[in-house]
């Protein structure tokens, strides 16, 4: 059995998919950008606030589905300019007290609206 999970006062999917989905003890969240789900503004000004932005959609996700980033096993970084790397890696590392999951990051030519990073991740109960 699957459930869809959604952060509540987000922005609806802008194509046919879930934000995230529980399938069983597994939580597979979508990418996520940098919206910020109770005004629909897009934070990027910053990559470091991009990226925390980016996270904390995430763990709100996470919370949801009654996780937070100790659940997370596996993440998938996409960045417009890997230049970013070392700044959104710094914010990306802080949400992750214990084991950091396994990871890859990529630079991507373009991500949706334009936005300097997207983050999905799988998350085990």
């Amino acid at each position: 059995m699957k459930k869809q999970i959604s952060i509540k006062g987000a922005p609806a999917p802008i194509a046919p998919y879930s934000q995230a989905v529980l399938a069983g003890n597994t939580l597979y969240v979508s990418g996520q950008i940098p919206v910020n789900p109770a005004s629909g503004e897009l934070i990027i000004d910053t990559i470091e606030n991009a990226t925390n932005q980016v996270m904390s959609n995430i763990q709100n996700l996470l919370n949801e589905a009654g996780m937070d980033f100790s659940n997370v096993v596996k993440c998938t970084c996409f960045l417009k300019d890997l230049n970013d790397f070392e700044r959104m890696n710094k914010i990306y590392g802080s949400y992750f007290k214990e084991i950091p999951p396994a990871r890859e990051c990529v630079q991507v030519a373009r991500l949706p609206k334009d936005v300097p990073v997207e983050i999905s991740c799988i998350a085990v109960k």
